[in-house]
């Protein structure tokens, strides 16, 4: 831990007494530091990760949007901050990893619980409030977060389905060749979707993209939702697709529309986000098990991740 305590003191001037390493999320690792008189989360993306680039790129198009969010009455409190560095930067690094610092949450994560009635509340007004944010007023250089609908990583995966499915280590190759022919249709449809989607008139906002219960999190009553490294301006779509199958999914709609009374779901824009997430995902997976080093105990819950990740695909092709 010496190393993150001189980062500490040279990008921010802050004297750690303590660094104890929190359970991390998909992307990063994650430290409680603790001074004399404050506690921190400290964020690390290591570099030696295949997926770090993807999450680090934006950083400093995102936070500069993030400090504005924050200030709006609606969301006040509900986006976490990062503190900038000594010299007024977003983030600062180290040889092994890029590093986000942030004031820390005294609160729980919801994770595996339910919401309860006043929390889904809090969660539509939140997101109704996001979306109200339309490309004329979002305060980003618009070309670097707008959605484009691509699919950077489906000829990788066409190609790794199609021509190096048999070269692929065993306990990959078990995994995931019975599902080859599911997941080769998802590509196909995913990508037709994306052509029409391209060529039609669509509304864009501000959008999470990542609202699953893991980051969401209850300090003090209040709702707060975390990493915002996937914010975008697109088709609010993009955040319904992780409401749409909840049990709270009428409540949430019900307090939504009280900002937006004339949103309908569009099912297209839905299907599509609905099938790159799910390609993404196993994506992912696949990415850490042929780049990325694990020990066993890791690997094999990575294994478990990425088969539980495409039975879901094989279900929804039935």
């Amino acid at each position: 831990m010496d190393s993150l305590k001189q980062l500490l003191q040279e990008q921010y001037q802050l004297q750690a007494q303590t660094i104890s390493p929190q359970k991390g999320g998909w992307a990063a690792l994650a430290y409680r530091v603790e001074t004399k008189k404050h506690t921190y989360f400290l964020k690390m993306y290591e570099k030696s990760r295949t997926s770090t680039p993807k999450w680090t790129a934006l950083i400093d198009e995102y936070v500069p949007a993030l400090i504005w969010l924050n200030e709006q009455n609606d969301l006040n409190g509900k986006v976490p901050v990062p503190i900038l560095t000594k010299n007024g930067q977003c983030k600062c690094e180290n040889g092994k990893g890029i590093f986000l610092l942030y004031e820390h949450i005294e609160g729980e994560t919801i994770g595996t619980q339910q919401l309860t009635n006043d929390q889904v509340e809090q969660l539509a007004t939140i997101i109704a409030a996001l979306h109200a944010i339309g490309e004329e007023t979002a305060p980003i250089a618009t070309a670097q977060i707008k959605e484009d609908f691509s699919l950077p990583f489906a000829v990788s995966l066409y190609k790794l389905l199609t021509e190096q499915l048999a070269m692929l280590p065993d306990d990959i190759q078990t995994i995931i060749a019975p599902f080859s022919q599911p997941l080769l249709s998802l590509i196909e449809s995913t990508e037709k979707r994306a052509n029409t989607l391209k060529q039609r008139p669509l509304r864009y906002a501000l959008c999470h993209t990542d609202l699953h219960h893991w980051n969401l999190m209850t300090s003090q009553g209040e709702l707060v939702l975390i990493d915002w490294e996937g914010l975008k301006l697109a088709p609010v779509e993009a955040d319904m697709m992780f409401v749409v199958d909840e049990c709270y999914n009428n409540a949430f709609m019900d307090h939504y529309r009280k900002r937006h009374p004339d949103y309908v779901i569009d099912q297209e824009c839905l299907a599509f986000y609905q099938g790159r997430r799910k390609l993404e995902d196993i994506w992912e997976f696949l990415e850490q098990l042929l780049f990325d080093e694990q020990k066993p105990t890791e690997r094999a819950a990575i294994l478990e991740g990425l088969e539980k990740e495409l039975e879901a695909v094989a279900k929804a092709c039935l």
